[in-house]
């Protein structure tokens, strides 16, 4: 250490000026998929056709349904994996700021202490002189290691990365929350239709075995048409504890997902009495889809955040390659009184240089070892681009052959239920036998449960494909 003269303090600064112009590892740049600014399908392409587009952020509001939008809410609100992301949130705040701390001198220590000092000598005549007084120090040292390698910038730049796929990550737990809100709203809505009609159907079917019962009791036909009709009604009748078995569970599954125990829910009204809102798709509705959100999917986002988060890591690992320079200084003050009418002040200042020469390859296996996660990082992106596509197609497709099928099992079910007023009109004129009742009964009842499951899949799929282009989050 030395003092700090003026030639010392121009080569503090010129030190100072080069701390932090070095850089070593890779530069992190944004990803490219070569394939997706050409990437389309026949489905995608006909399921998003250019249109006013309205906020993909909040696409649940298509529906009109209050019911929907209250629950999305309560699972804003309340959802454990919510408040969870949340959280990492916070931490990966507090973990860039002790990162930014890297930055500033990292050791410091002040000391006082005061000493008592009491002394006993003889004059030149040989009398006793005692002597006593108080001692006063006090002192300041630090140490600051330099960011010539840019090991502290990196490790900022990797915090800073982390943070923002903290926050992606966030925004695609809410994705994945809405979604699995509205699947399971519209599960239950369509399982509560499919009750209602296996009711109305079983209801039929009940009046129809009566009906042959007191024909079997009166001699008018034989026992095989009971036996028919008895099986055909008790086949309809064992499908509806199954219903009703979905309807409890899916139940239960929405009160998790917004946060409640399971169990009554007074915010989701029970609609098996009446006639469930299953929303009936209007193509139109398709040209709302903003495919070009796929890449801006917060999960794609986040997966490339920690690209970039993982390649600052990787100029850590290589930093400690190279020599470190700390600059240590201290500031020592020493009297006999407080008021400092008597001591003295020092100054002194001087550079320290560490460098790992013999480390056995520890800090080159490092290097690799944060090279190779960053590679798999790499991978994974790629990979959930393109399953994030596929996963876009499959919506899209699902969704126009629903539609498509859609129009044909509304007309087949209309006619399913003609055919059952024709049958039973013949039947009781004895223009038919039974048989053909029985058929008729069955189809209504196959093609109206087929029509119901076909809605409930058309908005499965458009819900499916709002999830697959990112939408349902709130971040600008």
């Amino acid at each position: 250490m030395w003092p700090m003269t003026c030639s010392n303090r121009l080569l503090l600064t010129g030190v100072l000026c080069l701390a932090g112009c070095v850089q070593v590892g890779p530069d992190f740049e944004p990803q490219r998929v070569d394939w997706s600014s050409q990437w389309d399908t026949p489905a995608l392409q006909q399921a998003t056709e250019s249109g006013a587009h309205p906020d993909a952020r909040q696409w649940w509001r298509i529906f009109d349904d209050p019911v929907l939008e209250s629950l999305i809410a309560q699972a804003d609100a309340h959802n454990p994996g919510v408040q969870v992301a949340g959280l990492q949130i916070m931490e990966a705040r507090a973990q860039l700021g002790i990162a930014r701390s890297g930055l500033y001198p990292q050791s410091q220590v002040v000391g006082a202490d005061a000493l008592y000092q009491h002394r006993s000598s003889r004059s030149s005549e040989g009398n006793p002189r005692p002597s006593s007084f108080w001692q006063y120090s006090a002192g300041f040292t630090i140490g600051w290691e330099l960011d010539f390698w840019g090991r502290f910038s990196r490790a900022v730049e990797s915090a800073d990365a982390a943070y923002f796929a903290a926050e992606a990550n966030r925004e695609d737990v809410l994705v994945l929350l809405h979604a699995q809100v509205a699947e399971s709203y519209y599960a239950l809505r369509t399982a509560e239709a499919r009750l209602r009609i296996a009711r109305d159907n079983a209801a039929i079917q009940k009046r129809s075995y009566e009906i042959t019962e007191r024909l079997f009791t009166s001699g008018e036909t034989d026992e095989l048409d009971l036996q028919q009709a008895r099986t055909q009604y008790l086949g309809t009748l064992s499908t509806i504890p199954e219903f009703e078995s979905q309807i409890a569970r899916t139940r239960n599954a929405l009160a998790v997902l917004v946060g409640k125990p399971p169990g009554p829910m007074p915010a989701l009204p029970d609609l098996t009495a009446r006639e469930a809102v299953i929303p009936l798709i209007d193509r139109a509705v398709l040209q709302d889809v903003p495919a070009n959100l796929l890449l801006r999917r917060p999960d794609i986002r986040a997966a490339e955040l920690r690209i970039a988060a993982q390649s600052a890591q990787v100029g850590v690992a290589k930093a400690d390659l190279y020599p470190s320079l700390t600059l240590l200084g201290s500031i020592a003050w020493t009297a006999t009184s407080l008021a400092g009418t008597s001591g003295g002040a020092a100054l002194f200042a001087g550079p320290s240089l560490t460098w790992n020469v013999f480390d056995h390859g520890r800090i080159t296996n490092t290097v690799r070892l944060q090279d190779a996660r960053l590679q798999q990082l790499i991978v994974i992106y790629q990979d959930a681009v393109r399953q994030a596509a596929r996963e876009a197609d499959d919506a899209a497709t699902g969704l126009i052959k629903a539609l498509e099928r859609d129009g044909i099992l509304y007309d087949s079910a209309l006619a399913a239920k003609r055919s059952l007023t024709l049958a039973t009109a013949l039947y009781r004129e004895g223009y038919s036998d039974f048989q053909r009742v029985l058929d008729a009964q069955r189809a209504l009842a196959t093609q109206q449960d087929t029509y119901l499951v076909n809605r409930g899949n058309a908005v499965r799929d458009l819900i499916a494909l709002y999830k697959a282009v990112g939408g349902g989050w709130y971040s600008d």
